[in-house]
């Protein structure tokens, strides 16, 4: 019997940065890291083995309704808020 549920990875991007500064295979291991850190920024959940884009069309949480839409440079920078996330302010939750 196989495991239908999603693999996923929790990513915590601090504030004001531009690459993450961490990846975590639980969100418990994550926040006792942005705990002891006393870390801002935020923390997200991504699905592996397939772009944020595609997980959100397949979810039903967005539908491409422009050409721009699906262009490369689009798709690239694509994220959605209906990914599970979380903020935190010096390490605590905000």
């Amino acid at each position: 019997m196989s495991d239908s549920s999603p693999v996923t990875v929790w990513v915590f991007l601090g504030e004001d940065a531009q690459w993450p500064s961490g990846v975590f295979r639980t969100r418990e291991r994550a926040e006792s890291w942005i705990k002891a850190g006393k870390l801002t920024g935020m923390l997200t959940e991504y699905p592996l083995d397939t772009g944020v884009y595609d997980w959100a069309i397949e979810h039903g949480h967005f539908q491409p309704r422009a050409a721009h839409q699906q262009t490369p440079s689009f798709v690239g920078r694509f994220t959605t808020a209906c990914q599970e996330h979380f903020h935190y302010a010096e390490g605590d939750p905000d």
